[in-house]
């Protein structure tokens, strides 16, 4: 008998696939795989305040918000926790 899969095929980081499968929140590894990098540099930029999408901490636990996630995958442009570079100094 033939089995259906209910997660869309493709690239297991696709925004497609992101949209599909993952709940409001993901965690500091998948994200920072979809975005490219180490789970190690993903909790330094998160301790840097420089991770590009915005970040929940809970407790000890740190999430990834997804709908941050999918923005920043989508434009490309980082959405910074609290750190923005058009924001004014003066």
């Amino acid at each position: 008998m033939h089995q259906e899969s209910k997660a869309p095929s493709g690239p297991r980081y696709s925004p497609i696939r992101i949209r599909a499968t993952w709940d409001g929140t993901g965690s500091v590894e998948d994200a920072s795989r979809a975005l490219g990098f180490s789970r190690a540099k993903g909790y330094d930029l998160i301790r840097r305040g420089e991770f590009p999408c915005r970040v929940l901490r809970i407790g000890r636990t740190t999430r990834v918000v997804t709908a941050s996630l999918l923005r920043v995958l989508e434009s490309g442009l980082p959405e910074y926790n609290g750190t923005h570079a058009d924001r004014d100094t003066s």
